[in-house]
């Protein structure tokens, strides 16, 4: 079995289209998006077309129930935008998406952790900025007695294959949109790849074993970059150019 999994889409349609024609080429057997596919300033509504029209696994991550809340303290600004180009239909869409969801009994899907989808799984942040977990970290946010081998989640934008207790998997796919961000809480860090190539990862099972590969994909992002700066998000517009913040 071969899997494409997607996460962190952010509106950008480009990217995800280049991601899409990689993996047809390859040839897989399931799509599997973990969610905050639309939130940002550029293309949420023809993202949503094409997302609803996949017959893909999909997931809702915290920026799509952010859209959902719209006009509360908790929709921010590239939410409102976001949402403000959505109508009923998309958003119903987005209703219908699950927080987490169970492949088979050990592959459990999730955009951030299992418990919520606005938490770090495999990064830890620290007033210095942020670092890899620690195995013990990860296992405190898991909770005890998991009895999954295979763990997708996304929500960082940092593509990561992690194992720990000697056999599970948990794979980070990056972000296919949004290479680059800052954040405030609960310190303020950066998350930089260091690329404006757009990410995502191809699982592939052979035998009892999974192979994880994490996957780069150059696409023409100037078209994404000028209307970021239309828009007035000059830090989108360099993260989107560089895959740095600055």
């Amino acid at each position: 079995m071969k899997i494409a999994v997607v996460s962190d889409i952010h509106g950008n349609l480009p990217a995800l289209e280049a991601v899409v024609s990689h993996f047809n080429r390859i040839g897989i057997d399931k799509v599997i998006n973990l969610g905050d596919s639309l939130s940002g300033p550029l293309l949420p509504l023809e993202t949503a077309h094409f997302l609803m029209a996949q017959n893909w696994i999909q997931l809702a991550g915290n920026h799509d129930h952010q859209i959902l809340v719209h006009g509360t303290d908790q929709c921010s600004v590239v939410d409102e935008l976001a949402y403000s180009q959505l109508s009923a239909k998309e958003l119903d869409w987005l209703k219908s998406l699950p927080n987490t969801l169970y492949l088979s009994q050990d592959i459990l899907l999730c955009h951030g952790t299992p418990e919520s989808s606005n938490s770090y799984l495999l990064e830890t942040v620290v007033s210095s900025g942020v670092r890899l977990a620690t195995a013990n970290e990860i296992t405190e946010r898991l909770g005890k007695d998991r009895k999954e081998k295979l763990i997708l989640c996304g929500h960082t934008h940092q593509p990561r294959s992690v194992k720990i207790l000697g056999e599970l998997l948990i794979v980070n796919p990056g972000s296919v949109g949004l290479p680059a961000y800052s954040d405030e809480i609960p310190f303020l860090h950066t998350i930089e790849t260091g690329t404006p190539d757009a990410h995502y990862a191809l699982l592939e099972r052979v035998g009892n074993q999974w192979i994880s590969s994490l996957i780069s994909v150059p696409y023409d992002y100037q078209a994404m970059v000028k209307l970021a700066e239309s828009r007035h998000f000059m830090d989108w517009a360099c993260a989107l150019r560089t895959g740095f913040m600055n």
